[in-house]
């Protein structure tokens, strides 16, 4: 059976990108392949970029992101979920795929460029991120990776690095493939500029724990498609990022009319953010009231997370014996 492996990180809030285009996945992906599912939230990624994390609020932001996934519909009994730092064996075989990854393979990874632009001094973490996110995968010996469009070189670079591995001590590690959300690949900000991302800032997202007064001041003042100037003027949904929302949250015919009404001019853009409203309170409402109970019982929480990680090392203990023999460590 395949295995499953993913990571999400703990910077910022969890928002409806992350929600559709990873945690449903998750979810889904568990259902079929229970503990061969493999999942967790990589803080040990999150300290990489200093622009990107707050180190007071990281233990806080580790746990809530535990309690989103759990409130979205992961069960811990059916698949593994963990905290990364509590699993050593990640930067462990971290540093054994560092020794073999050439430093310009990393240079031109596209997300170091880019975060490195806004550095004024570039951590060696930053540069080293693919790597450990190799070693995240591999060490479960994971062939079946949901990610974001975004990731795509990133796991080019781990069938890279599993590859000249397994030339360099020995077939060891598969060459895992990367499994998208069809639906979800670039879910737009609620302020139009670009994807929605937690390193934009909160004004860029909708938080799917947001309270959901705060989601409709975003959508309210949120931009639509341009052609639409007057009430009178007609628009294209497919130009209109609440169209794009309205694709993820609202029933078939809702965006009937809603399109309808919008190509016709028959509805104004904030009947058609109303209507969108609807569907986020259906889908989000639950969620958050489930969110609401396991804040309430932080131990059940932590018990999940503590029982993943020793899921997980059961797993990657035997993952780096077998490494360290073959690379030549000495085992006393």
């Amino acid at each position: 059976m395949p295995r499953v492996f993913s990571g999400i990180q703990p910077t910022g809030n969890p928002h409806i990108g992350n929600y559709f285009g990873a945690m449903k996945n998750y979810v889904r992906l568990g259902d079929t392949y229970g503990k061969n599912s493999i999942y967790c939230v990589v803080d040990l990624h999150a300290i990489t970029n200093p622009a990107a994390y707050d180190p007071a609020a990281l233990a806080e932001r580790t746990l809530e992101m535990a309690v989103a996934n759990f409130a979205a519909g992961l069960d811990p009994e059916r698949v593994i979920f963990f905290v990364q730092s509590q699993v050593p064996e990640h930067q462990e075989l971290s540093w054994v795929f560092t020794a073999l990854t050439p430093v310009g393979e990393l240079e031109r990874m596209t997300q170091y460029k880019d975060k490195a632009a806004h550095l004024e001094s570039v951590p060696a973490g930053l540069l080293m991120y693919p790597v450990l996110m190799a070693a995240d995968i591999l060490l479960y010996k994971a062939d079946t990776v949901p990610v974001g469009e975004d990731q795509t070189q990133h796991i080019e670079l781990t069938r890279e690095i599993a590859r000249k591995f397994n030339h360099t001590y020995g077939e060891t590690f598969p060459e895992p493939q990367a499994v998208y959300a069809k639906d979800a690949l670039r879910i737009p900000g609620v302020d139009g500029q670009g994807k929605m991302s937690k390193s934009k800032g909160e004004g860029s997202t909708i938080g799917i724990l947001e309270p959901l007064d705060s989601i409709w001041q975003k959508l309210r003042v949120a931009p639509t498609d341009p052609a639409r100037v007057r009430r009178s003027d007609p628009g294209d949904p497919e130009k209109c990022l609440i169209g794009d929302y309205h694709k993820l949250f609202s029933d078939l015919p809702t965006i009937e009319v809603a399109f309808t009404g919008c190509r016709t001019a028959g509805i104004g853009c904030v009947d058609c953010k109303k209507m969108l409203m609807e569907g986020i309170r259906r889908e989000l409402t639950p969620l958050q009231e489930r969110a609401a109970e396991l804040r309430a019982d932080p131990d059940w929480v932590r018990d999940a997370l503590a029982q993943g990680a020793q899921e997980a090392r059961e797993i990657a203990r035997p993952v780096m014996e077998e490494v360290r023999e073959k690379v030549g460590f000495l085992r006393l």
